[in-house]
């Protein structure tokens, strides 16, 4: 079956463009060259390595569909059924790809950027696949999802997404805004504020945060980025830099317990407290925001105490 996604590929190029002529007509700077050089570079290499990765997600789906519970077919109510359950199970490999570090190492490569634009949308990694995130997706098959549906709903899901990465579309309609995934709320995912970290893991609706308690409204305009970002434009160190870190630190972690915390806990963990975790850092953001009488907590960002009252050591590349 043909890839939606490479259908799609034409309709990204142009809108991508389109959207760098309004940067440059309006002087909004929206792109830095080797920034956007560096996105295209790793959307590439994420097409390529998913011709194979395409072929193991689909072998491993069929091997479960041999045992699927139910003959669900491919009714319209089974399509659509299939579009909230593939939904869901998009939030908690994104929720997942953000508290494990094993997942956020791949993950991370989509976040590198300092800037927000619809080039970003094709920053994505090159070891997503190899890592085993398709495994959020296997109880779809079991249920009774045929493999060529599921990942037919995968690549609508992706090819919706692309749109919402950008700073040219403000707040939409209310509703929308409840209901689905937009711009307004993927700009607050990616920004590197405390307030906004590890937030807003929607897919095409953003139900599922506000049913999962991972919702946060966007206010200020957000710092784009990691907590430490890498300052590279290189890909392979954008690709792989974290699976690096992962590997020093289980090599030099104290004992079995710290190496598997390194690999599988919460990214900025560390053995002696040297780096923090998102929750660390939101705790230590909220106590600063209780003795903040000049401003509402609501509204600190994370550049208005880092350099005044306490300078915590960043997470591993937040």
């Amino acid at each position: 079956m043909p890839d939606l996604i490479h259908f799609a590929i034409p309709a990204f190029i142009a809108l991508l463009l389109a959207e760098a002529i309004f940067s440059a007509i309006s002087k909004k700077e929206l792109f830095e060259t080797k920034d956007t050089f560096s996105s295209l570079a790793m959307g590439i290499g994420n097409v390529l390595t998913g011709l194979l990765g395409k072929a193991i997600i689909f072998g491993a789906y069929m091997l479960v569909y041999q045992f699927k519970l139910f003959d669900l077919g491919t009714s319209w109510w089974v399509w659509l059924l299939l579009f909230f359950s593939e939904d869901l199970s998009y939030y908690w490999f994104h929720r997942s790809s953000h508290n494990i570090r094993y997942f956020w190492a791949s993950h991370v490569v989509h976040h590198s950027s300092q800037k927000y634009n619809l080039s970003t949308a094709l920053r994505q990694t090159w070891t997503g696949t190899f890592s085993g995130g398709f495994i959020f997706w296997l109880w779809l098959p079991l249920l009774g999802f045929h493999p060529l549906m599921v990942m037919t709903m995968q690549a609508i899901s992706l090819i919706y997404q692309f749109w919402i990465h950008t700073e040219t579309i403000g707040k939409l309609h209310p509703v929308i805004e409840f209901v689905f995934n937009t711009p307004s709320h993927h700009r607050v995912h990616h920004s590197s504020d405390i307030k906004y970290l590890d937030k807003n893991h929607a897919g095409v609706l953003i139900i599922w945060d506000r049913m999962f308690g991972t919702f946060v409204e966007e206010e200020e305009r957000p710092k784009y980025g990691l907590t430490n970002n890498i300052n590279t434009y290189n890909p392979l160190r954008i690709a792989f830099h974290e699976w690096s870190d992962i590997f020093k630190d289980i090599r030099t972690a104290p004992g079995p317990l710290a190496a598997w915390m390194y690999l599988f806990g919460p990214p900025g963990w560390s053995h002696d407290g040297s780096r923090k975790t998102t929750e660390q850092l939101r705790r230590e953001w909220k106590e600063v925001g209780k003795g903040r009488k000049d401003r509402p907590i609501e509204i600190l960002a994370k550049q208005d105490f880092v350099d005044e009252d306490f300078s915590p050591q960043p997470q591993d590349n937040r």
